[in-house]
C-alpha cells in the first residue's frame, strides 16, 4: 500500500542534525572558555592578575613578594611627600611620616594579590576581567598613628594658641590706664586630625587648612570709656549753691586727686554682651553731699514780729526764711549725667520749703490780737557775764511764733550754748557743784518762760527744777526774797534737759522778750487771742526745810596767800508743791501739779596757799555764811 510519510521523515532528520550541531557548538564554546579560565588561573597562580595597581604602581604578574619590593622602591611618599599646614599667612611643611603616616608595602601587595581571588567565583572572574580590560587600583595599606600627628599638632598649637583677654580700664593715681582686649585663638586638634588623615589617604602632596577656634571677648575696646575718664580727671569738681549770696556757704572744690578716688569703672553685663561704665562713686558723692548738707540745710523760719500795743498791729522785725534741703540723690544723678558731657561745675540740687508765716502776716491772719500773758523775773547781784548770757538767750525768742497745737522746745531754739554763739563763762550748776561754765544765767530765761506759760494757762510738757534753791529766782522787784516763787523755776541743759510747753489754742502765739540790764529784770510777753482761760494756783511754799551743811574751805593755787573767794553759796533744802487749775467759763480745762525737791547746798570758799585761819578771814569779808 502506498504511504505519504517520507517528506516528514526527512524534515525530522534535518532538525535533529541542526540541534546536534548547536549542542556540539555550545559544548565546544564552553569547553574553550573553561579551558581558557583554567589556563588563566594556572598561568597567574601565585601572581597578581594583570591590570592591578596600588597608588599608581602597576603590579601585573608580580608575586606578592616582588610586588612588595616594587612598592617599597616606588612609593616613598611618607618620607618624600609634603603636606602644607596653613593658618592664615603662616604655613608649616611636614612629611607624611612626621604626621604619623606609615606605608605597609607587604599588606598593600597582599591586597593586590587578593583582587580577583575573593568574593565568590563570579565576583572573582568579574574582577579579573575588569582588571585586564580597564585596570583596577587597590587602596594602599597605610597606618596612620594619630598619637604622632596629635603631638605634632600640639607643637603647632603652642605657636598658634593665645588666650582670650577682656579689655580693661583702671586708674592709677590720676592716670587712666586702658588695656585693649584680645581675641582668643585655639587650634582645634581633633578637627584638624580628620583633615590631615584625609589628605594622607590621597598619597599626594597637598595642603591642609588648620582648624582654629576663636573666642571673642565681651570687651574688646575701651578707648571711648578711657577718654571719658580722662575728661572727668581733666579738671577739679566744683559744687556750688544755686542761690548763693555774699556769706553763703560754698563753693566746694574737689581736686583731681580726690575726684580720681571717687571714680568708679564698672563692668555691666547685658545678656551675652558687656560694657564698661565710667562714673563717680555714688557713695563717695553721697558722703560729700551730706557734708555739704550740714552747711546748707536749714529749716524754714517764720517771719518774726512784735505786737505794737498802740496800733494793735504786727510789725516785722525779721523776714521769713525759706527752708532748703540738699537733694542728695538728685544731685548725684545730675553730677554723673553732666560729668560724662565734660561738665565740671554743678549747682547742688535743693528742695525748698516755704515757711508757714510770711512777711505779710497780719493780726487777723494768724490770730495775734492781744497780750495774753506776761511775767517778769529779777536778777539782782548778777555778774556782767551772767547778764550777757541772759541777753543772748532771751534774744533767741524775741518775735518768735508758735503754731496752734505745737509743742514748743526751748532747747531746740537755744541750740549750741557756746562762746562762738555769744555766750560768756558764768556760774552754772554741774555735778553737784556751782562752777564756772559757759552759759550761766540761761536758766533765768527758762524760769521766766516757765512762769509766763504757767500763768498763761498753757500745758507744760516737760519741766525740770534746779538741784537747789537759787536766790535769783525768788526775788521781788525790790530784790527781797519771795519764798512763794520757790518751785516756779525751770532749768535747761539741752539735749539732756529741756523745757517744753504746748500751744493748745487755735491761734498763733507770739513771744516777746525784753531784758533791762540796768534794772536787772527780764520780761516775757505772750501775744495771741484770748480764749477766756484763767489760772488758779496755790503753793505750799518751802516745806521740810533742811539747813545747809557747814561751809567748805579748800585751797586753790589760783589765789595768793590770805586771798579768799566764795565759789558756792549755801541754800536750805526744801520740798515745794505747786498746784494749778486752768479754767474757762467756770469749767476746768485741766489741772497739774509741780513737785520740787531742793537739796541743801553747801557754801564753798577757796583760799590761797599759806593762808592762816581761812574761816576767820571769810567772816571778816562776810563770805561763806550759812
Amino acid at each position: 500500500m502506498t504511504t505519504t510519510s517520507y517528506p516528514y521523515s526527512r524534515q525530522a532528520n534535518l532538525a535533529a542534525q541542526i540541534v546536534a550541531a548547536l549542542v556540539g557548538g555550545l559544548i565546544l564554546y564552553f569547553g574553550s572558555v573553561f579551558a581558557w579560565t583554567v589556563g588563566y588561573q594556572l598561568m597567574y597562580a601565585g601572581r597578581i592578575f594583570p591590570g592591578v595597581s596600588v597608588a599608581g604602581v602597576d603590579l601585573s604578574g608580580l608575586s606578592p613578594a616582588d610586588a612588595s619590593m616594587k612598592l617599597s622602591e616606588n612609593l616613598s611618599f611618607p618620607y618624600t611627600g609634603t603636606v602644607a599646614l596653613r593658618e592664615g599667612d603662616r604655613v608649616w611643611l611636614a612629611t607624611p611620616a612626621e604626621l604619623g603616616m606609615v606605608f605597609d608595602a607587604s599588606a598593600s601587595a597582599q591586597a593586590a594579590y587578593r583582587l580577583g581571588r575573593s568574593g565568590g567565583l563570579r565576583s572573582a572572574l568579574s574582577d579579573q576581567w575588569n582588571a585586564r580590560r580597564h585596570g583596577m587600583a587597590v587602596e594602599a595599606a597605610v597606618i596612620f598613628d594619630e598619637h604622632v600627628a596629635y603631638a605634632y599638632l600640639q607643637r603647632l598649637a603652642a605657636e598658634i594658641d593665645r588666650p582670650m583677654i577682656e579689655a580693661s580700664l583702671s586708674v592709677q593715681g590720676t592716670d587712666v590706664i586702658a588695656q585693649p582686649g584680645q581675641i582668643g585663638r585655639a587650634l582645634n586638634v581633633d578637627a584638624t586630625l580628620v583633615a590631615v588623615s584625609a589628605q594622607l589617604q590621597t598619597f599626594r602632596d597637598g595642603e591642609v587648612t588648620l582648624v582654629v577656634d576663636e573666642q571673642m571677648p565681651q570687651l574688646l575696646d575701651v578707648t571711648p570709656q578711657a577718654e571719658i575718664a580722662r575728661q572727668i580727671l581733666s579738671a577739679p569738681l566744683r559744687l556750688t549753691l544755686p542761690d548763693a549770696v555774699e556769706g553763703s556757704p560754698g563753693p566746694w572744690v574737689y581736686d583731681v586727686s580726690t575726684v580720681a578716688n571717687m571714680l568708679v569703672i564698672e563692668r555691666v553685663q547685658d545678656g551675652e554682651s558687656a560694657q564698661v561704665q565710667v562714673a563717680l562713686d555714688p557713695q563717695a558723692l553721697r558722703e560729700a553731699l551730706l557734708g555739704i548738707a550740714t552747711q546748707v540745710d536749714r529749716e524754714p523760719e517764720n517771719a518774726r514780729f512784735i505786737f505794737n500795743d498802740d496800733t494793735r498791729q504786727l510789725e516785722l522785725i525779721q523776714p521769713s526764711l525759706i527752708g532748703r534741703v540738699v537733694d542728695v540723690q538728685a544731685s548725684i544723678e545730675a553730677i554723673n549725667q553732666g560729668i560724662l558731657q565734660g561738665v565740671h561745675e554743678f549747682p547742688v540740687q535743693l528742695v525748698y520749703a516755704t515757711p508757714e508765716v510770711g512777711d505779710t502776716a497780719t493780726t487777723e491772719s494768724i490770730g495775734v490780737r492781744e497780750l495774753v500773758s506776761v511775767q517778769t523775773s529779777y536778777f539782782y547781784g548778777s555778774s556782767a557775764e551772767r547778764i550777757q548770757n541772759i541777753q543772748t538767750a532771751a534774744a533767741a525768742f524775741h518775735g518768735l511764733l508758735i503754731a496752734p497745737g505745737e509743742t514748743f522746745s526751748m532747747g531746740e531754739v537755744l541750740g549750741d550754748i557756746s562762746l562762738d554763739n555769744g555766750y560768756a563763762e558764768a556760774l552754772i550748776i554741774y555735778g553737784g557743784r556751782t562752777i564756772k561754765g559757759v552759759g550761766g544765767g540761761v536758766c533765768q530765761v527758762s524760769t521766766t518762760l516757765f512762769r509766763t506759760v504757767f500763768f498763761g494757762g498753757y500745758p507744760v510738757a516737760e519741766r525740770h527744777s534746779h538741784a537747789y534753791r537759787v536766790y535769783y529766782y525768788e526775788q521781788n522787784p525790790d530784790g527781797s526774797n519771795n519764798p512763794n516763787l520757790a518751785g516756779l523755776d525751770a532749768t535747761v541743759y539741752f539735749p539732756l534737759v529741756d523745757f517744753k510747753f504746748t500751744n493748745d489754742t487755735p491761734y498763733w502765739l507770739l513771744m516777746e522778750t525784753y531784758v533791762d540790764a540796768g534794772g536787772r529784770k527780764l520780761t516775757w510777753k505772750f501775744y495771741s487771742t484770748s480764749d477766756g482761760r484763767t489760772v488758779d494756783w496755790q503753793t505750799t511754799g518751802p516745806t521740810n526745810t533742811v539747813s545747809p551743811p557747814k561751809p567748805l574751805y579748800q585751797e586753790s593755787d589760783e589765789l595768793k596767800k590770805n586771798q579768799i573767794r566764795q565759789v558756792d553759796w549755801s541754800a536750805e533744802g526744801a520740798d515745794v508743791v505747786v498746784e494749778r487749775t486752768v479754767l474757762r467759763g467756770g469749767e476746768v480745762l485741766f489741772q497739774d501739779t509741780f513737785q520740787t525737791h531742793y537739796e541743801p547746798w553747801q557754801a564753798v570758799c577757796e583760799f590761797g596757799p599759806g593762808t592762816e585761819d581761812p574761816e576767820k578771814l571769810a567772816k571778816r569779808k562776810n563770805l561763806c555764811r550759812r
